[in-house]
């Protein structure tokens, strides 16, 4: 665990109060094991300007956060835990006052003479409403919130805290399923009543709370399936919603669409991009499916629904790479594992050998989450088979050429164009086909027939 070391915490208790609030009081609750996590404080008693000037003699303070009453915070070497410098978010006591939908519109009031249980009041759940006292070494919890942990349930702080933020809905849905707790009767009803709210949320708090979900949670399948059942599922993902109760006969699925998807990504590794693929390579089922004598068919569904995910993931706004990434992958999950030498050179190739085995992870999953007891076997012999290419480092994109376009330009007199890139890409389905033959008199052989078959006759 990251904290302010013990100079900073006396020199604040000198002038005021100072409590770790937050994740971290919540999580030394529920697990006394932490794992590496920021500590955020609160600092009472002492003035914004004051508490800035004392900081800045430990280290750098950032005031992007002044106009909400939050500092960040990074100590000097010298006054570090660890030689990685850390930044620490100090905030002074807040109150916060909804002045429109969604949260768009709010008034923030930070006041240094606020008590701390005025601070922790505004909070979204009971479980985040505590605090530890660093002087008293006593724990702060005016809402039970240590009672709910025990309890394992999540509790919003007040009626109306869903209308104030409706992200709170999200993060709900997101800590039960991570810590594997109830929601609450009164909080439960109070998500359903105002589930329609989240669409006033922006697409990239809602992604940050949908990371936390896929990446934090051991079974993110607990928080899809709250989201289903209050309805928060069909206003953010609609095109999972979709996927409810479309059935997959045949013998080869023991789940319909929607289930199979959330066990997929149960039995996914905790990786962000091979989590998104996994929760989304199915999503174009329920428009591919045929029904058939034996069950049903979804020819196509792979590379319709690498087309839906990307345009989710642009909603969403995620970034140009983890876009192109998980759209690959789910265009991919199909890929056949009984190919060549050859075969799996161009698989390679398509995938790159940096993403490849994420393939192989979603795979996995997506057999076992098929119910039936599927063998994964197959899955590690390829993935041996791909090891094993991949330590003959063979070419798998122009820059693994023994020749460049800068040689194939000098060689045949040639200037910058798109011939140069068309040389280059015929010459790597040569060397994928056959590896030995990157070499460079080879290649420029081959250079030079191909640019008298294609508009240079005189060479």
């Amino acid at each position: 665990m990251s904290r302010l070391k013990d100079i900073i915490i006396d020199e604040i208790l000198k002038q005021g109060k100072i409590y770790e609030v937050g994740g971290v009081v919540r999580d030394r609750i529920i697990s006394p094991v932490l794992k590496d996590q920021e500590t955020d404080y609160l600092v009472c008693g002492i003035p914004m300007d004051e508490l800035i000037s004392l900081l800045s003699k430990f280290g750098k303070v950032d005031l992007v956060g002044k106009s909400f009453g939050v500092i960040k915070f990074m100590p000097f070497k010298k006054f570090s835990e660890k030689e990685e410098q850390k930044t620490f978010d100090i905030a002074l006591p807040r109150k916060e006052y909804s002045t429109g939908v969604g949260h768009k519109d709010f008034k923030v009031e930070f006041d240094h003479n606020l008590k701390v249980e005025d601070d922790l009041y505004r909070r979204d759940f009971t479980i985040n409403a505590m605090a530890y006292d660093l002087k008293s070494k006593k724990l702060i919890d005016p809402l039970d919130g240590k009672k709910d942990i025990k309890n394992r349930l999540i509790r919003i702080t007040n009626s109306d805290s869903f209308k104030d933020d409706p992200l709170r809905m999200l993060r709900g849905v997101q800590f039960a399923a991570r810590f594997e707790f109830e929601i609450e009767k009164g909080t439960y009803k109070s998500l359903m009543e105002n589930a329609g709210l989240i669409k006033t949320i922006s697409p990239e708090r809602i992604q940050e709370e949908l990371n936390k979900l896929l990446t934090r949670a051991k079974r993110p399948s607990i928080g899809f399936r709250l989201m289903h059942k209050t309805g928060l599922l069909k206003e953010i993902l609609p095109e999972l919603e979709a996927c409810v109760g479309v059935e997959q006969p045949g013998g080869y699925h023991k789940y319909d669409v929607f289930e199979h998807s959330l066990e997929t990504v149960d039995n996914a590794s905790m990786d962000l991009v091979i989590r998104l693929a996994s929760l989304f390579h199915d999503i174009f089922k329920p428009q591919a499916r045929e029904l058939t004598p034996e069950g049903a068919t979804f020819y196509g569904h792979e590379k319709k629904g690498a087309r839906v995910t990307k345009h989710i993931l642009q909603r969403l706004r995620y970034s140009n790479e983890i876009i192109a990434i998980v759209t690959l992958l789910v265009d991919k999950h199909m890929f056949a594992m009984g190919v060549t030498d050859k075969g799996l050179r161009r698989l390679i190739r398509k995938i790159t050998p940096e993403h490849i085995f994420e393939l192989l992870e979603v795979r996995r999953a997506d057999i076992i989450a098929q119910g039936k007891g599927g063998d994964r076997k197959d899955v590690d012999e390829f993935e041996k088979w791909i090891k094993e290419e991949l330590e003959r480092e063979p070419p798998f994109s122009v820059k693994d050429l023994k020749i460049n376009g800068d040689i194939i330009m000098e060689k045949f007199g040639l200037s910058p164009g798109p011939i140069i890139g068309k040389v280059l890409n015929h010459l790597l389905e040569k060397v994928l086909d056959e590896p030995e033959f990157n070499q460079e008199d080879l290649l420029l052989k081959e250079a030079e027939e191909f640019l008298k078959r294609h508009s240079h006759p005189e060479l």
